[in-house]
């Protein structure tokens, strides 16, 4: 597996939650930031996309955020990112947030962030992101989506293999060990998309 030096942080924007989720989303960017990685993510100033911003630039480490117009001008923006990438609309963001990262966290987060880690799965299961995705668990916050992964292998609309593409940690530390010392579990990756 190629070296990470950049990894993409898929989160929520709302501003309603949980210490416990902000505590966590703020602990992955301190510890990315500790292991020297540059963080990516969609350059909000809300929610786990601020805290963990925050908390990777608190560290001494880099963020860059990939954010479209209409969002700038709406200040929905965080102001002290290390890089703010401008882009045209929602797609071009998704591409380009994949394209820069050499790995994936899917903290908690509604349908933005559902819609976001589930294209890079997709894409994976197509061959076209050889990287790591890791969930973070905070709170037990995905058990219902992981069961209905299941549920669609025991229904046969994924295959067992299928369930070998992303990781679930239950910890900040969990998920960037994740990132950073598993094994290349994509050596194998095109046995993803056989029929």
């Amino acid at each position: 597996m190629s070296e990470i030096k950049k990894v993409a942080v898929y989160c929520a924007s709302s501003s309603q939650l949980k210490q416990k989720y902000y505590d966590d989303a703020y602990e992955v960017g301190r510890l990315l930031a500790e292991r020297g990685a540059t963080l990516i993510n969609g350059a909000g100033n809300m929610g786990l996309m601020r805290a963990s911003s925050d908390g990777c630039l608190e560290a001494g480490g880099k963020v860059i955020g990939v954010i479209p117009t209409f969002m700038i001008k709406q200040d929905w923006h965080h102001q002290g990112l290390t890089e703010l990438i401008e882009v045209s609309d929602m797609s071009a963001r998704k591409n380009m947030i994949a394209d820069l990262s050499d790995a994936s966290i899917a903290l908690p987060g509604g349908c933005g962030t559902l819609d976001e880690i589930f294209e890079i799965i997709t894409a994976k299961q197509l061959g076209l992101y050889l990287k790591p995705i890791i969930f973070l668990n905070t709170l037990g916050f995905y058990d219902h989506l992981l069961a209905h992964l299941k549920h669609c292998i025991d229904e046969h609309f994924m295959r067992p293999v299928h369930a070998e593409m992303w990781r679930v940690a239950a910890t900040p530390e969990e998920t960037v060990n994740a990132v950073f010392d598993t094994p290349d579990w994509n050596a194998n990756i095109s046995r993803f998309a056989k029929i």
